[in-house]
């Protein structure tokens, strides 16, 4: 059967405005001062032992890093983890595709989430001109300035806006250093410039809910931010502005900041709060590759963490401080709890909605 690729560039996209969205900013916001939800005793032991952990840690110097997926963000997190940052207690922030997606949409429009069920027997799932135009014309020209995925999209919603070089600028510095470092983000920018008529000079994107952006946030107080997306898996592929390599690009240099992240967490947290796929499997490789190099330069492997990881389900009903389960148990085949069983720190699990979770850690804290 000969199959041939299906060609994006025709694709019909649509004002974001035109969608009907299913949550807004204005709804979900949870202030950090308010009451959080109750927990139960054994989630509340686990969360005071978790804010003792991060105040050793930042005594100490070491990292705590929060690996979280999209539904923290649209749980209505983002002001609780802006007081988490400013007071110093976070100093790495990791989501996944969809974390960014929503969290650009509520800072730009206010709104997000759609459904997908209906939308995608229209043909309109995930076809939204101005998220797809705007985490591109992000990440093509942090691409530029040395910026991974989530510091550029971070600068983007801080500064409301991005400045593009001229076309003709791009093009001549390509043709004179064809093997530069910077010549294949140069030729990207300069085809998605050409392709989707963007102008050169400044751009303005006037951002009005920048307190529900975790990212935009986390630029601002310099937090490291790193994105971990996967080429396909989130609606900013249902363009014809879509570019695998520019994604690529921005992830690889992310995955590198995360392991400079890892490689400051001896004695430090690592909270996993939502992200039962991508966490668990760039922290495994991170780790490997921080401990390779420093193996290599005689120093011991990453030690005396704690891991924290947070979830709806139920862990299988297995008690993970006594190891990983045996294959024939379907709590082995939980993957945010097998692999951070086995990455050498002590490693918690909570039955816990992720917003009560962060919430409660906070009141812990301040």
């Amino acid at each position: 059967m000969h199959v041939e690729p299906i060609d994006l560039s025709r694709l019909k996209v649509y004002p974001l405005a035109e969608r009907r969205h299913l949550t807004r900013a204005e709804d979900i916001l949870i202030e950090p001062d308010s009451q959080p939800a109750n927990c139960s005793e054994r989630n509340a032991t686990l969360i005071g032992d978790c804010a003792r952990k991060i105040r050793e840690a930042r005594q100490r110097g070491a990292a705590v890093m929060l690996i979280y997926g999209a539904h923290l963000l649209r749980n209505g997190s983002a002001k609780i983890i802006e007081r988490l940052m400013a007071g110093g207690w976070i100093t790495h922030l990791a989501t996944n595709g969809a974390g960014t997606i929503h969290d650009w949409e509520y800072a730009w429009f206010g709104a997000s989430t759609e459904s997908v069920e209906m939308n995608v027997a229209s043909g309109t799932f995930g076809t939204w001109d101005e998220t797809a135009t705007n985490i591109h014309r992000a990440i093509l020209a942090g691409a530029l300035d040395d910026l991974g995925y989530g510091r550029a999209l971070g600068k983007l919603i801080h500064e409301d806006g991005v400045t593009l070089p001229a076309t003709e600028q791009l093009a001549a510095a390509i043709s004179a250093d064809p093997v530069h470092p910077l010549t294949s983000a140069r030729a990207d920018l300069l085809s998605a410039m050409r392709e989707q008529g963007w102008p050169a000079g400044r751009t303005a994107i006037v951002h009005r809910w920048k307190e529900a952006s975790i990212i935009g946030q986390a630029y601002r107080h310099q937090v490291p931010v790193t994105v971990h997306p996967g080429i396909g898996y989130d609606i900013i592929a249902n363009h014809p502005v879509f570019s695998g390599s520019a994604i690529g690009r921005a992830a690889e240099w992310d995955f590198k900041l995360f392991g400079g992240s890892v490689e400051q967490l001896d004695g430090g947290v690592v909270l996993s709060v939502g992200s039962a796929i991508m966490g668990p499997q760039v922290f495994e490789k991170s780790l490997s590759c921080v401990n390779n190099l420093r193996l290599q330069s005689g120093r011991n492997v990453v030690r005396d963490h704690s891991i924290f990881v947070v979830d709806l389900q139920d862990g299988g009903g297995w008690d993970w401080t006594t190891g990983e389960p045996p294959k024939t148990n379907p709590a082995y085949y939980l993957r945010f709890c097998k692999s951070y069983s086995r990455m050498g720190g002590a490693m918690h699990y909570l039955q816990c909605d992720n917003a009560a979770f962060i919430h409660n850690l906070w009141c812990g804290l301040k």
